[in-house]
């Protein structure tokens, strides 16, 4: 049986609304940057994973939104194309870089790579209080490594100071959690908490006992 995974979760809830604030004060701070307005999905459209606990927590917010029917069995389908497309997509990155292809210039390929999220329907996303925390902050000024990053429909100005958000610095508190959930399950998979997929996998995803390695192990 699964233990109670609940805090874990509430304190991801936290984060959220940490994010939320986080975007609100840069929004309000500079109105004249933050463009994003209600109907306007180019978020919806970048490519990135989910750690282990965004990717249960916004596949526990789908199976609560869309348990049976035909609108979850519409979602599942589009994520499963999705998926494929990704994993082509990943297959042909892996070779650029094992063809010594750098990491930037991978980050900039995969950067103008662009594919609709499956939660996107009709400019609008499916499960808007749930989104994960990317998608919260996309629209202000943020850092990931040393490369700063900022919609590029908003009107932020190159080399102008602006509040910033330090994504690694949110990465390793995601991080963190996902290794709650793998302590507090007691996974035989030791790596577990490290897996990324997806927003359309998580989708996909049972996060099952035998997912999570504390079933018994199943012979091939």
């Amino acid at each position: 049986m699964i233990p109670d995974l609940q805090p874990i979760f509430d304190a991801y809830a936290s984060l959220q609304a940490e994010a939320d604030r986080l975007f609100q004060t840069v929004a309000k701070q500079h109105p004249d940057c933050v463009t994003c307005t209600e109907g306007c999905s180019d978020c919806c459209h970048a490519l990135f994973d989910l750690s282990l606990v965004e990717a249960m927590a916004i596949q526990r917010a789908f199976t609560k939104a869309f348990d049976y029917g035909e609108q979850r069995s519409t979602i599942l389908t589009n994520a499963a194309q999705i998926d494929r497309k990704l994993t082509k997509l990943k297959r042909n990155l892996f070779h650029m870089e094992k063809e010594g292809t750098s990491q930037n210039q991978i980050m900039e390929q995969a950067a103008k790579e662009r594919m609709p999220c499956p939660l996107l329907s009709m400019g609008r996303c499916l499960l808007y209080e749930s989104r994960p925390i990317t998608c919260r902050l996309y629209g202000i000024p943020t850092i990931i490594g040393d490369q700063g990053h900022v919609c590029g429909f908003s009107r932020f100005t190159i080399g102008t100071p602006y509040p910033t958000v330090h994504m690694d610095k949110i990465q390793a508190r995601l991080e963190a959690l996902s290794h709650d959930i793998a302590q507090t399950v007691h996974s035989r998979f030791r790596d577990l908490d490290q897996v990324y997929v997806p927003l359309s996998m998580a989708l996909l995803t049972t996060y099952d006992e035998q997912y999570l390695g504390i079933a018994p192990a199943q012979e091939d």
